[in-house]
């Protein structure tokens, strides 16, 4: 049997399509227009409502990460500034996302120099090498590489470290320290082979952070170490705290305990089970910090431990793959919005486990969950979205997610200890964790 696209086989193909006078319409329209207006179903369009039944209070004006993949450390800060807000009866406030950003860095830095010392007996073309030389530094990251930042650095207002041009638009930036990261890489394993010891390895590492710091500061500018914050309430009343510091600032006006917050995953893959722990190797920023840390269980617990946490007023920081069955203008994310089935005459059939193992799905986005729409069973419908792309889509913003795209593209959720089972509790905090391979999807940073 000939393995080739025959003459014969193209001629079959084209007669199909010159006796489906429905499919030369398709063409017609799809040639010329994107394709998600084409296919979108207006029985699911008609009933799009921004309508919820629990809201938690505090919401604030949307953030905006421009051109930069920092969602996570954003969905961390809207999940701090509610709290913040909700103290001291805030209309708006933003942390500065350029201080979490320069310390996460040049803590990932650090973090691929080690990992580079770590595997100082592989080749240079060996799987693990050529992942963690691809994007030593990228924007993305993770529920625990968030806490690790926020525990050793803090926080600080936008107004004592405001964004730059490369927090905004962070791809030059990006390239070029990773360009000297990978150099330096060069550079530490050449001196490994010639017999270099510890010591002296580390010393020349240090010398190579302090370049790095360098490089942080021109495109970043310098972190904070103390200041001042004032502001007004929505009252007009006059707030003012003296002598802050980064870390002061988070423990005295935030004050979550970070600790007592659980990371929920639901992976469905046959290579995973549920109520396991599950860690990345190789995969983090602080050294020091915490190692990622998943509990895996089903669809239906993540969204019980949700809905729970918003019916006391705490949102909810996820884990999503945002690109899937989503319109960014209207703010909609719901598997019935778009009939590609119909659209194209063919059907997409692969459930989640599968679009995870064959690589058509992955965490990509983190957000916030800032409401829910229960029925009369407390079930929810939808799920009300703090994103951070500006105030342009959806409501101002904030978008609809629908309880079968949950199902299907949510992946992660980060909840306080109180909301879930104490079975769960324990298993996640007491369970030996399964370390996953640095490539495995639930390796995937959200950007």
């Amino acid at each position: 049997m000939s393995k080739n696209i025959s003459s014969e086989m193209i001629d079959d193909f084209h007669g199909e399509i010159n006796k489906d006078n429905h499919l030369k319409v398709i063409r017609n329209a799809g040639v010329r227009n994107e394709l998600t207006e084409l296919a979108m179903d207006w029985d699911s369009f008609r009933k799009i409502d921004h309508s919820f039944s629990d809201v938690v209070e505090g919401e604030m004006p949307a953030t905006n990460q421009k051109s930069s993949g920092r969602c996570w450390g954003f969905a961390g800060l809207n999940l701090f500034r509610i709290h913040l807000g909700r103290k001291y009866n805030l209309k708006d406030f933003q942390f500065s996302q350029s201080y979490f950003m320069f310390w996460d860095k040049l803590e990932k830095s650090n973090y691929f120099l080690e990992s580079i010392l770590q595997t100082l007996d592989k080749d240079w073309n060996s799987r693990i090498l050529m992942h963690l030389l691809s994007d030593p530094i990228q924007d993305g990251g993770q529920w625990d590489m968030w806490v690790n930042l926020v525990e050793k650095y803090g926080v600080v207002p936008q107004s004592e470290m405001s964004e730059s041009f490369s927090s905004s638009q962070s791809a030059r930036m990006n390239k070029m320290i990773t360009r000297k990261l990978r150099e330096n890489a060069k550079i530490l394993r050449s001196k490994a082979s010639k017999n270099s010891d510890a010591t002296s390895l580390n010393k020349i590492k240090n010398g190579m952070l302090k370049d790095i710091y360098k490089m942080l500061t021109v495109h970043l500018g310098t972190p904070p170490k103390k200041f001042n914050w004032q502001t007004r309430d929505k009252k007009n009343n006059f707030i003012r705290f003296k002598n802050e510091t980064p870390q002061s600032f988070f423990k005295n006006h935030v004050g979550l305990k970070l600790d007592e917050y659980i990371c929920l995953i639901n992976c469905p893959m046959s290579d995973k089970d549920y109520n396991k722990v599950y860690t990345v190797e190789f995969l983090g920023n602080v050294i020091e910090g915490k190692k990622i840390r998943y509990l895996n269980v089903t669809s239906g617990e993540m969204k019980q431990a949700a809905i729970s946490s918003i019916k006391v007023n705490e949102p909810v920081w996820f884990g999503c793959d945002v690109g899937k069955f989503f319109h960014r203008d209207l703010g909609v994310m719901d598997t019935n919005l778009f009939d590609f089935n119909s659209f194209y005459g063919i059907n997409f059939g692969m459930d989640k486990g599968s679009r995870l193992e064959y690589g058509d799905s992955q965490m990509t986005h983190a957000m916030l969950f800032t409401g829910v729409d229960l029925d009369s069973e407390n079930s929810a419908k939808k799920w009300r979205v703090e994103n951070s792309w500006g105030t342009k889509g959806g409501d101002k913003g904030y978008h609809i997610m629908s309880d079968n795209w949950f199902d299907e593209y949510n992946y992660e959720v980060v909840i306080h200890k109180s909301h879930v089972s104490k079975e769960l509790q324990e298993l996640f905090q007491k369970s030996d964790a399964i370390p996953l391979k640095p490539w495995d999807p639930m390796g995937a940073l959200a950007k």
